[in-house]
Parts: structure tokens; sequence; C-alpha cells
């Protein structure tokens, strides 16, 4: 009956008994509609979720049903906001993308006049990030994003960054927090260390980039597929903004070898992360993703949180964390 605004069988019928029986728990609910208690759990997730469920004034541990014409009007309004703003998004990226393309249908002198220069392929990218680490004269910085590197990686890095260092250059590298569990990434970055590098680690990074003499920066056109495309930025306006996100990276980041330490209420960044890109709508697979670290990670995390917040469901797990100053309201977007 629900299902244009996005409801399951499963979720449509535990609304749909609550509403006959708004004191019902979990237990009764389990009995009522013969489901698994998961079920129910995750049905109870997915209601609050569209805000059709609020949480008992008297009982925190219990959710009770919005009123239907409130809430199942409010939650169509939603959707239609929401397919009105992609839309929107669609209607302007295609009109970028046909802009953009006219830039790059010309030669590369055209692309190289905007500051921003296409790099495609793997092969490619890969000569011309070797390029630029022998001509580097002053300083390369970078964000290493991924979480723990493969050998061949840095196998062929040993080399550029020995000649680098070597040649006076001041290498300053940024990992993600999850590496100092991976053996064979936390023996490079001490030997970079040893070497006379200097290297910091985050609990999220934005992107991959390297950055050289503050002159060129060169970043993958795609997250998810770096080896396809870059795109080499020498635009003065757009090279300054890289730079400053660097040194804001840089500054909250810790130093490799010192231990990240918990803040006031005990948690550390990379659970706070895990908080905030949950709270954002992003599946396990892609926190995981993020911040580099295995998705059993990202669920034993979550595991831990809710037990420390006696928090019934996930959706309880974010609703608390904002509610102790955990995670602030406006990081959630």
């Amino acid at each position: 009956m629900f299902e244009a605004l996005g409801f399951n069988d499963v979720a449509e019928s535990v609304y749909l008994a609550m509403l006959e029986h708004p004191q019902a728990g979990v237990e009764d609910l389990m009995q009522n509609l013969g489901m698994e208690e998961h079920q129910i759990r995750q049905a109870l997730d997915d209601l609050a979720r569209m805000s059709l469920l609020r949480i008992s004034g008297s009982a925190p541990e219990v959710f009770v049903p919005v009123n239907p014409r409130t809430g199942l009007a409010a939650l169509l309004a939603r959707q239609q906001a929401e397919l009105a703003k992609r839309q929107q998004e669609l209607e302007e990226s295609r009109a970028s993308l046909t802009a953009l393309l006219d830039v790059y249908a010309g030669s590369r002198v055209h692309t190289s006049a905007t500051g921003v220069d296409w790099i495609e392929g793997i092969d490619t990218i890969r000569a011309r990030l070797r390029e630029l680490a022998e001509t580097c004269t002053w300083e390369a910085a970078s964000f290493v994003y991924g979480g723990a590197q493969s050998e061949a990686s840095m196998a062929a890095s040993r080399p550029l960054d020995r000649d680098a260092i070597d040649r006076g250059v001041r290498l300053r590298t940024i990992y993600l927090d999850s590496v100092r569990n991976d053996p064979a990434t936390c023996s490079y970055a001490q030997w970079l260390c040893d070497l006379g590098s200097e290297v910091r680690t985050t609990s999220v990074l934005p992107m991959r980039m390297l950055i050289v003499d503050r002159r060129i920066a060169v970043v993958p056109v795609d997250m998810e597929k770096t080896s396809a495309a870059a795109v080499e930025v020498t635009c003065p306006g757009l090279l300054t903004g890289l730079v400053a996100l660097f040194s804001f990276a840089w500054k909250s980041a810790v130093p490799f070898g010192a231990r990240r330490r918990r803040d006031g209420d005990g948690q550390t960044a990379q659970e706070k992360q895990v908080l905030r890109l949950l709270g954002l709508g992003h599946t396990d697979e892609m926190v995981s993703r993020r911040l580099g670290v295995s998705v059993r990670t990202v669920r034993r995390t979550v595991s831990a949180l809710q037990e420390r917040l006696e928090a019934k469901s996930r959706f309880q797990v974010g609703a608390r964390a904002v509610a102790l100053g955990w995670i602030d309201p406006d990081d959630l977007g």
C-alpha cells in the first residue's frame, strides 16, 4: 500500500500494527506479526528515519507512532522536495558536463590555458606523478587516501621518496588512522620518518591528492576509480584552496608514532567519524571505504557505541550521540 513512499512490506506491517496498538513493544510486535526480532528492529529503524516514529516522553527506550495524517503528509512533502532537488542537481550536472566537454573537446593547449589539465589512464597518471616527484624542488604534500597501501604502490614510491629527501625536499604525508593497524604501511611510514620526512594520520580524508611546490596539484576525477583519470591543477585560485585544505588537515592530524587520544567523552576521532558518516546515511560499506577500514571493523565500532550508549538500535545511537553532544547536528547536513 505504501511502496511509493519507500515502505517495504515488513515496515508497513509494523507501522500498521503500531497504529492499532500504540503501546506495543518489540516482543508484542514479534508475537502479533510472527516476525523475528531483527526484522522488527530494522523496521523500527526505517520508520524512525522516515520520522514516522518518535521516542516516548515517558520511556526513552520506547517508540510510539506519529499521527499518520501529519507523518505521512510530511514524508510525502520531503520526498517531493528531494525529487525536485535531484532534478535540479541533474540539470546542473548536465550543464556542467556540457561546459566541461566543450573545454576538453579541443587540444590539450586549451585545457592548460584554464589551469586544469586532464590526465587519462593509469600509465599516463603514473608517468606524470613520477615526473613531478623527480622535478619537485622544496615540498611535496600529499593525502594518501584508502587506508593500507599495496606493496606494489609502496615499492614504486620508495626510490622516489628517498631521492626527494636526499635532495632536501620536505615531504609531508597524511595517512588515514587505519594504517596504524597495517604492519606493512606502518613500516613504510616509519621508514619515511627515519629519513626525516613528516608523517601524520587523521580519521578521515576528503580525497587522494598530491601538491608539488605549491604550484601544481594532482587529484583523481573519481575517488572510487582513482586510476581512471586525474586532473592537474595549476590555476592559482584553485591551488590556494587545495593548499588551505591540506594545511587544515595537517594541523588537526596526529604525528605518526603518537597515540591518538580520546576526547572528554572517551571517544576516538574514528568513532566520531563513524557516527557522523552513519548520520549522513552512509552504509557500512561506504563508511569502511571512507575510513580505510574493514566493514567488520565498522560494525564492531557501531556495536561498541550502541552498547556504551545503551541504545536499542542504530537510530537511537545517533539520537543519543547528538543529545549528549558527541556529534554536532550541523555535521549531519
